[in-house]
């Protein structure tokens, strides 16, 4: 699948009549487990590219060429589209458009742009700040602008229904609906008449991240037009803590046989390709290539 098609089945989940649940992935090797098990999209959540690449929170320190390289990383390693939180745009609206023209040329199928203030200001205490209405609408226009493939989904997100209220938050919807932008991304909905009061007020898809437990309704939310819901990030957490787990059991004297919870050699051979790169190495290592005149 090349990254046009992968684009394409991104606009097709967009446009169907399920809701599809993503797989969190952080890496090459969980990009491709997930499109093994079958996945129809994965996410990179700009919070696991923090931890994974810097081992920091998710306070905005990742910068945007480390977090495309991640993004590219993932491209290459699996078919299955690909979805990303870009953030604030690592800046403003010319920056959103730079973002755009990397994750674009690393092969995302989609890429979200947020109104959250980031990196968070001086002196600001309590919850987060969202930038204003009109500055939120100038970082989707530049989005927009920026994108070369027209098969790249642009998505708004916002926080502003925990942050601001709903009236806000539909207010900036509605603005960043009629800026063009194919989906839009909910953080901090709670409840069901809070997605109620968004389906009606906007006509474009929309996506759910960290649902609340009375939003785990496949079918009210296709009713809705949710197209995608996030299930939270737990495979990077998992992978943690198994690594951390095996580390302490090699450090307090357990022998390496004894280490539980490892991976099968199918499994790994599967995952890294092993098969195809020992047909390569006797392909092209092990005898001259044939005369191609």
């Amino acid at each position: 699948m090349n990254t046009r098609k992968r684009r394409e089945h991104f606009r097709g989940i967009l446009e169907g009549d399920i809701c599809v649940h993503p797989a969190s992935v952080f890496d090459a090797l969980s990009a491709r487990a997930a499109s093994e098990l079958g996945f129809e999209l994965t996410m990179l959540a700009g919070s696991i590219a923090s931890m994974a690449v810097l081992g920091d929170p998710d306070i905005c320190l990742i910068s945007m060429t480390e977090f495309v390289d991640l993004a590219n990383r993932i491209c290459r390693a699996a078919e299955t589209p690909l979805l990303v939180d870009a953030d604030h745009g690592y800046g403003n609206a010319l920056n959103v458009m730079r973002t755009v023209e990397e994750l674009e040329t690393a092969g995302v199928a989609a890429l979200t742009i947020e109104d959250t203030e980031l990196p968070r200001a001086f002196a600001c205490e309590g919850a987060a700040r969202l930038i204003s209405r009109e500055e939120g609408i100038g970082k989707m226009c530049a989005a927009l602008e920026a994108r070369q493939d027209p098969a790249l989904a642009i998505i708004g997100r916002t926080s502003a229904v925990a942050l601001s209220g709903l009236d806000d938050a539909i207010l900036r919807l509605k603005a960043y609906e009629r800026a063009g932008v194919d989906a839009l991304f909910l953080t901090g909905v709670k409840q069901r008449a809070q997605v109620d009061a968004i389906a009606e007020a906007v006509s474009i898809p929309l996506i759910l991240g960290a649902a609340a437990p009375e939003l785990k309704d496949s079918a009210y939310l296709r009713e809705r037009r949710v197209k995608i819901s996030l299930q939270g990030h737990q495979p990077f957490l998992a992978a943690v803590q198994a690594m951390y787990g095996s580390l302490r059991a090699l450090r307090e004297g357990t022998p390496p046989s004894e280490i539980t919870g490892l991976p099968s050699d199918d499994l790994m051979a599967g995952l890294t390709r092993r098969p195809a790169f020992e047909h390569w190495l006797t392909d092209f290592l092990s005898s001259p290539l044939p005369d191609r005149d």
